[in-house]
């Protein structure tokens, strides 16, 4: 084997020790409180579409960790609490049960959700030829969920007209967050555009999944 070679494999090995390793990703949590502020409040006016120009070359997995757990225990919690309203309007004779199921749906969508998608979309974008960035993919689409924290505690009101058009209106706001932010990684190929398009109806998708899971 030339040097070169045995070079080429102990960078290999080195860059797989760095996935495993958790000082590989501690950098990625050392953000302050105003960043993180600065950030959520971004993630609510998606019309700017700059997101990634305001993180720089500085992106956090804070956000994503803190925005999804956050969301799976508010929707199982309002969620059940939704469920119980509901009953007590139809029948005050019948107990009513917390529902553990909810918290398992929440954790496996929420969780599930926000790393299979944009890992999805890193690998769909580098394999179209884009210089797309794992971490800050994570971190965006981790961020895109925070408008689902207080819609979680208005789909409450007992108006399921009202429902729908609180849920709608909030995954429009995250869908338009997500697909304005990724123009800056796509061109003007066909395959790209319904990329675009494809993470728009994902995000939507993910809307009605909370509207008709969790508050039926």
């Amino acid at each position: 084997m030339s040097p070169t070679d045995e070079g080429f494999d102990q960078q290999s090995q080195n860059n797989w020790k760095g996935v495993f390793s958790i000082s590989s990703y501690t950098q990625y949590f050392d953000v302050d409180t105003d960043v993180v502020v600065n950030r959520l409040i971004s993630s609510f006016y998606p019309a700017g579409g700059d997101f990634f120009n305001k993180i720089g070359a500085n992106p956090d997995l804070y956000g994503l960790i803190w925005i999804t757990t956050t969301l799976v225990f508010m929707l199982a919690a309002f969620g059940n609490c939704a469920t119980y309203l509901i009953q007590k309007r139809t029948d005050r004779t019948t107990s009513w049960s917390f529902d553990v199921g909810y918290v398992n749906a929440a954790a496996c969508g929420i969780y599930g959700y926000s790393l299979v998608v944009p890992v999805a979309f890193y690998f769909l974008l580098r394999y179209l030829g884009s210089n797309a960035s794992l971490v800050r993919f994570l971190c965006m689409w981790g961020y895109s969920l925070s408008i689902f924290i207080p819609t979680a505690f208005l789909l409450l009101i007992p108006v399921e007209i009202l429902r729908w058009i609180i849920i709608l209106i909030a995954g429009t706001a995250s869908s338009c967050f997500v697909t304005l932010n990724l123009t800056s990684y796509i061109g003007g190929s066909n395959d790209l555009r319904m990329m675009m398009i494809a993470a728009f109806l994902l995000q939507m998708a993910l809307a009605i999944f909370i509207k008709a899971w969790f508050f039926p």
